[in-house]
């Protein structure tokens, strides 16, 4: 299975935000709208990413989102807003929400803290509480749209292997097929560049010979 027009688009505007490509970013943002995307949906992907590449990238992104909104209206283009997110009752019991939905992310439970988040157990917490509860549960995205997300801003970006290989492994669990995950490699090689693509490549077949 092919990723789709609007999963497409995803792609492309994650990772030309994660660079900061704006200006490639504006042509992509008016073909992800004419594809269906509505306004609501990109800026998700725009909240999204900014736990991955930075509020100032996903400010920048979001600020050159608005700027072709209006352009669009100007030219008498009335794009969809979308729907907004449900609220979120449960905001006790957060940590136990970031790390149950971690633990579908991954497929693996957690039983004791290991690594960054044992050496640093306040970051487990921000990622738990925040990225995993606070932004994960906003359903305008699915899980899958998710990691679609993710992944294509880290396979962008120079310097996240281990985060990019974790987020492919996590795309496969959530849905993504390996025939779409090639699929964003090739987009990134449109979008980004050979070098880029050719990094992202080796870590898919990393992951895909562990799944073997």
């Amino acid at each position: 299975m092919s990723l789709d027009a609007q999963q497409q688009r995803i792609v492309s505007l994650s990772a030309l935000t994660a660079v900061g490509d704006l200006e490639h970013l504006k042509t992509e943002l008016n073909t992800g709208l004419d594809a269906g995307l509505t306004c609501n949906e990109i800026k998700e992907v725009m909240v999204q990413l900014y736990a991955y590449c930075g509020f100032p990238r996903t400010l920048n992104g979001i600020n050159t989102f608005m700027q072709v909104l209006e352009q669009r209206k100007a030219k008498g283009i009335k794009d969809k807003e979308g729907r907004d997110a449900s609220p979120i009752t449960d905001t006790v019991n957060k940590y136990q929400i970031g790390k149950k939905t971690l633990q579908t992310l991954t497929g693996k439970e957690e039983k004791t803290l290991s690594g960054a988040n044992a050496f640093a157990p306040v970051l487990d917490t921000f990622l738990k509480e925040h990225l995993f509860a606070d932004i994960f549960s906003r359903d305008i995205l699915n899980f899958e749209q998710r990691e679609l997300t993710t992944v294509s801003a880290l396979a962008a970006m120079s310097g996240v292997k281990s985060q990019l290989q974790a987020h492919m492994a996590m795309g496969i669990n959530t849905g993504l097929t390996e025939a779409q995950l090639r699929q964003i490699v090739s987009l990134i090689k449109k979008h980004i560049g050979e070098q880029q693509a050719d990094l992202a490549r080796n870590v898919l077949n990393a992951v895909t010979t562990k799944k073997e």
